[in-house]
């Protein structure tokens, strides 16, 4: 395997640069899925029957920690990568793991939001806004809980062989499908839960 040090780690080997020119393919693929979804929002948004709207069943508070919980988290990956490149395993792991508690306390917020829907009255069967609410949430926060799986793997990874090309480059992917997951959210708290309140 032919390294080339003139590059980041996690681009300095042929099979690096095709896994993450790879991973950005499949990061297409969700765009497509998560651009579905939010069509599919936009469609059945005031179909509401006789069920809640979104002015009635979202909360401020809940929804502004589950944002600032994913925005810090997409701050703490980055300290995490920047740390990588620096060879500073310690303070990689580190980073890493507060993203997963993060990550972690968001997924508690977006499930205490699902209780507080069912309490009043949304399910996947009241309306056509709950049933696509209830899809687009759910499809998030399971990449987010994916996400918190595949975190653990990597960190695990990076403690037991360090850092190299291999694992710099597992890394680095995880980072952007992180992001991602930050940016999808960035959507949904700007067009589902704020348009919603209004």
């Amino acid at each position: 395997m032919k390294i080339d040090h003139s590059k980041p780690l996690e681009y300095s080997t042929e099979h690096n640069r095709f896994s993450i020119l790879g991973f950005w393919i499949f990061l297409g693929a969700e765009i497509m899925l998560f651009g579905t979804l939010f069509a599919s929002y936009f469609v059945l948004v005031d179909n509401t029957g006789t069920g809640p709207t979104g002015a009635e069943i979202f909360e401020i508070t809940p929804i502004l920690m589950e944002t600032v919980l994913l925005l810090s988290s997409s701050f703490t990956i980055g300290l995490g990568i920047h740390a990588m490149r620096i060879g500073k395993i310690k303070a990689m792991i580190t980073f890493f793991a507060i993203t997963l508690f993060l990550g972690l306390g968001f997924l508690g917020y977006e499930i205490y939001d699902f209780l507080v829907y069912i309490h009043e009255g949304a399910s996947l069967q009241t309306s056509g806004f709950t049933a696509i609410l209830f899809l687009t949430l759910g499809t998030h926060g399971a990449h987010v809980t994916f996400g918190l799986f595949w975190g653990i793997v990597i960190i695990t990874q990076i403690i037991k062989r360090g850092i190299n090309p291999e694992t710099a480059n597992k890394s680095f992917i995880f980072s952007l499908y992180w992001h991602f997951l930050d940016v999808v959210w960035i959507f949904i708290f700007s067009f589902i839960f704020l348009k919603g309140m209004m």
